[in-house]
């Protein structure tokens, strides 16, 4: 048998086992929120109520606008300007074509061959460059060499830049885009006895020239060359 409590002790100790109870309920609440909800510390920022999926439904956040301008084209030349159509022409003609690396590649060429015109360097620059423009180059080399005169040139770079005008043949498919240079050099005359006739090694020497590159937008071929120069 178990003994038994008396009576007055029984009474005495049921109201705190009912508070023992209630604070083990209350303990156990605390844990379950806790783990459901976790804790908050620090700045947090409110809540952003987001509409239903169904509320969101039919108007998009933004409008797509289509058939917008080209900014590969208008970057360089007016929208709707003569050029700008013959670019876009080239465009579909050769859907790779891309006016700023045309013009990346320009940059390139226009040191190349100029530098390769002053030092009397032209095979190098053959595929580059129109029969036209290698005789107008080598017209003038070969009169250099004729009166004993060398060129001792050094690029420094290009200061500016600009696609000035831009036309394309359907017939032909043939591209032109004619771009304006200004860059600065230094540039010296030698005779044949190495004596400075013209120029000198420390003046920056400041040019403007004029390129116009051609290539069939349909052929294989993607190198543009040089078909005319001016000023």
């Amino acid at each position: 048998m178990f003994p038994c409590l008396p009576l007055n002790e029984v009474k005495m100790n049921s109201p705190l086992i009912q508070l023992l109870v209630l604070a083990g309920i209350a303990v156990f609440l605390i844990l379950r929120l806790r783990g459901v909800l976790g804790t908050r510390e620090g700045f947090e920022k409110p809540a952003v109520t987001r509409p239903e999926p169904s509320a969101r439904v039919g108007k998009p956040e933004f409008d797509v606008i289509e058939g917008g301008p080209d900014l590969d084209i208008t970057d360089h030349v007016e929208e709707g300007s003569d050029s700008a159509k013959a670019l876009a022409d080239m465009k579909r003609a050769d859907p790779s074509f891309n006016v700023s690396e045309f013009l990346g590649g320009a940059r390139g060429a226009y040191e190349m061959i100029l530098m390769a015109f002053e030092n009397g360097d032209l095979d190098s620059i053959v595929p580059f460059i129109s029969e036209d423009v290698y005789e107008a180059f080598a017209s003038v080399v070969d009169e250099r060499q004729r009166q004993g005169l060398t060129i001792d040139a050094k690029f420094i770079g290009i200061s500016d830049m600009t696609l000035t005008d831009a036309a394309f043949d359907d017939a032909s498919q043939e591209g032109e885009i004619s771009v304006r240079f200004k860059s600065e050099m230094t540039s010296v005359v030698r005779d044949n006895a190495g004596d400075i006739i013209e120029g000198s090694e420390t003046e920056i020497k400041r040019q403007k020239d004029t390129w116009t590159f051609a290539r069939k937008m349909d052929a294989g071929d993607p190198n543009w060359r040089l078909v005319a120069t001016g000023e």
